[in-house]
């Protein structure tokens, strides 16, 4: 007795298809980018008002622009990655460009923003570049055309 569901075409889980791995990794990006998103935001809250808890000045960092305009900055792409975050979590196929796009302005943003915390940044940058890979790598195989 098989316990695949039958759809028309029998397409939806065909274990041929390998399809619930990368179904999988897409989810873990999806909740990783909302994650992040959330830490920009509470970043942002930060940077907006306590300045004094970087490790350096804002004369310090790459771009130098005072912290409560890196704080707006922050809390924006944060929220933005939470919206693109969940809608790739229900697989909206815009989603995946909006994303990416996303994730890459994170990774720019964090590696201005590195000096300020460099531990914290790098691991950021990071998970930007995996989810960047996720969403890529693996997105057809994923079965976006049957959600």
């Amino acid at each position: 007795m098989s316990h695949q569901a039958q759809v028309a075409g029998g397409r939806r889980n065909d274990a041929t298809r390998g399809g619930r791995l990368w179904s999988g990794v897409i989810a873990f990006a999806s909740l990783m980018m909302m994650f992040l998103g959330a830490v920009h935001v509470f970043g942002g809250f930060i940077a907006v008002f306590e300045d004094d808890h970087y490790v350096v000045n804002s004369s310090g960092l790459f771009v130098t622009v005072d912290y409560t305009v890196w704080g707006v900055v922050h809390m924006v792409i944060g929220v933005v990655m939470v919206m693109a975050g969940g809608a790739l979590f229900f697989r909206r196929t815009w989603a995946r460009v909006v994303t990416i796009l996303a994730a890459l302005v994170s990774a720019l943003i964090n590696f201005a923003f590195l000096p300020a915390y460099p531990v914290w940044y790098a691991l950021m940058i990071g998970i930007d570049v995996l989810i960047v890979w996720a969403v890529t790598m693996h997105a057809d195989e994923a079965g976006w055309d049957e959600y």
